[in-house]
């Protein structure tokens, strides 16, 4: 058996190579420095961060179950700021693609409410006394999210007044335009009737005039326009998220029913009213007119 090669800096690079060439094609097993896997995914730093309060096997499920979506509530917050960006340099197609990958991004997060789908309320009341007052609306990644989809609502940002950095990254992104903000101002630029004078803080309120403007938009293009393509994937996304939220509805009532939340919210009562505000909400009703 031919024994694995230290390999780590350049001569060990070529090392490699040559033992490739030479038809020794196993993986390298030693390195110079560390594992260059966990140095460059931080495996063992987010093992490391999981710290059950309990011995409950269940609450080991939810803690890694909301960690993973904190995860991708940073990713897909990430790729809506891009195609943001994109779309205030006039880059239509660019911001489409990112919007399509965030779609993706929501198929993934989605999947993993079936990882808590199992839970009976015996199991979540379990280790739920060890949740204290900490609840899922408290999460500013999520509250990112809410905000760049046009959610605004100062009083959301309250729980973190204690957290400088998050709670001014929260009040910036309160004051700054949601993506469908960014979207309208497009709009804007392009001949379509879009009023101007939005308070960026609040929660979005439909248009009328924005309504008359996607009509216009499904009437003059099909697929392959830019905006056509660029409605449709606003609606993949406002459906996923839509979906998102039902899911944990779903979840919610399976594990503990119509009980109040933990952060002090009405709970079930508290998340159907959230379902009901609909993202993008013109390139729904606009459907109905078509």
């Amino acid at each position: 058996m031919t024994s694995r090669r230290v390999v780590g800096s350049a001569a060990g690079v070529r090392e490699r190579v040559t033992a490739q060439a030479e038809g020794d094609n196993g993986p390298t097993l030693e390195y110079e420095a560390g594992n260059p896997y966990d140095e460059y995914v931080g495996a063992q730093i987010l093992h490391g961060l999981l710290k059950p309060r309990t011995d409950v096997p269940e609450e080991r499920a939810f803690l890694v179950i909301s960690q993973v979506m904190e995860l991708y509530f940073g990713l897909i917050r990430a790729e809506l700021l891009e195609a943001q960006r994109l779309l205030d340099a006039d880059d239509v197609v660019g911001a489409t693609t990112a919007l399509g990958r965030s779609v993706r991004h929501f198929d993934g997060l989605n999947a993993t409410w079936q990882s808590l789908s199992w839970m009976t309320p015996v199991q979540f009341n379990s280790f739920r006394p060890a949740l204290g007052e900490a609840s899922g609306f408290q999460s500013a990644g999520y509250r990112h999210l809410e905000f760049l989809f046009g959610n605004k609502s100062e009083p959301m940002t309250r729980p973190h007044r204690r957290t400088r950095r998050v709670y001014a990254e929260l009040q910036e992104a309160l004051a700054k335009p949601s993506l469908y903000d960014s979207v309208l101002d497009l709009l804007s630029r392009r001949g379509y009737k879009i009023p101007g004078d939005r308070d960026l803080t609040v929660e979005y309120v439909p248009m009328p005039e924005v309504e008359a403007a996607w009509v216009a938009i499904y009437g003059e293009q099909g697929p392959g326009g830019e905006l056509w393509n660029l409605a449709e994937a606003l609606m993949d996304l406002s459906e996923k998220f839509s979906d998102w939220r039902y899911r944990h509805i779903m979840a919610v009532r399976r594990a503990m029913g119509a009980k109040a939340g933990t952060g002090g919210s009405t709970g079930l009562a508290w998340l159907e009213r959230s379902l009901r505000r609909e993202v993008f909400p013109e390139l729904w009703s606009a459907r109905t007119v078509i």
